[in-house]
């Protein structure tokens, strides 16, 4: 990996972690030689986060939003507010289908 793209990585998962505070949502991370929380991670594509949202010991709907080249072309913050962006959308899906 290029270090100029590791470091955008590294400030990314950095930006997200400050940013989502949020005890319903799990935010895992499939990002080698940056950040790999996940328990498995495909690492045969573009690096990605993994977000789950613990409706219930039963319910856990899970999103995963990539990290390819396209959007390594923004600035870290950029993508990082991209992602949180995500994150809230996908929070706001599984909102409207459990409360009906």
């Amino acid at each position: 990996m290029e270090k100029e793209t590791k470091q955008k990585l590294e400030e990314i998962v950095a930006l997200v972690n400050k940013v989502m505070v949020d005890p319903d949502i799990d935010v895992e991370y499939c990002i080698p030689e940056v950040a790999t929380t996940a328990e498995t991670c495909d690492t045969d594509g573009d690096p990605y986060i993994l977000v789950k949202y613990v409706v219930n010991e039963y319910t856990q709907p899970t999103r995963k939003i990539r990290l390819g080249r396209t959007a390594l072309l923004n600035t870290a913050e950029e993508v990082a507010n991209q992602v949180t962006f995500s994150i809230e959308e996908f929070k706001g899906e599984i909102d409207s289908v459990e409360m009906g």
